[in-house]
């Protein structure tokens, strides 16, 4: 990416002025809203190393190159879409970002919504920990039927031989 191409992040500013001299090293994310464009172009961008050193030790630690390398090179991304910040200014020790990041991947349109968290660490702010929104597992709302229970229907047949005759 050339520094006078727009920022991948959508900030309306260029790469070089953006997120560029953060994911090169030439100066530190002010907040903690700079630090996750300058993360999401480094996707973009394919800039894998940053996203490690961005991160907290105990982050840097579980770190997936592999992982990351894959998904920044599968996707055709589309933007970054800020929803809110919370504290993470330049005098704050925590920060909260929420975000939306879209993409494309295997033909498929994504939304990658998150709530992350950054700390202040040795000067400069980093990526601590982060939660999908959105994603909550399947609750049941009744009991499951085992097959060999009897039907719920009330025939007194087992659930195999009724109800669930045609499940398979």
């Amino acid at each position: 990416m050339e520094l006078n191409d727009e920022c991948p992040c959508k900030s309306g500013k260029t790469f070089g002025e953006c997120c560029g001299p953060i994911i090169s090293g030439e100066k530190k994310a002010p907040t903690a809203e700079s630090l996750m464009r300058a993360r999401y172009a480094s996707y973009v961008t394919g800039d894998i190393d940053f996203l490690r050193t961005s991160a907290t030790r105990a982050v840097q630690e579980e770190f997936d190159e592999a992982s990351s390398r894959a998904w920044s090179k599968a996707a055709t991304w589309h933007g970054l879409e800020i929803i809110r910040t919370e504290d993470g200014g330049e005098n704050d020790k925590h920060g909260i970002v929420e975000f939306r990041a879209l993409y494309t991947a295997r033909g498929e349109f994504c939304n990658h919504h998150e709530v992350s968290r950054f700390v202040k660490e040795d000067g400069g702010w980093k990526f601590d920990d982060g939660e999908l929104v959105g994603e909550r597992p399947m609750v049941r709302e009744t009991p499951r039927i085992g097959r060999n229970d009897p039907c719920p229907c009330g025939s007194g047949k087992k659930y195999k031989k009724c109800c669930g005759k045609n499940e398979a």
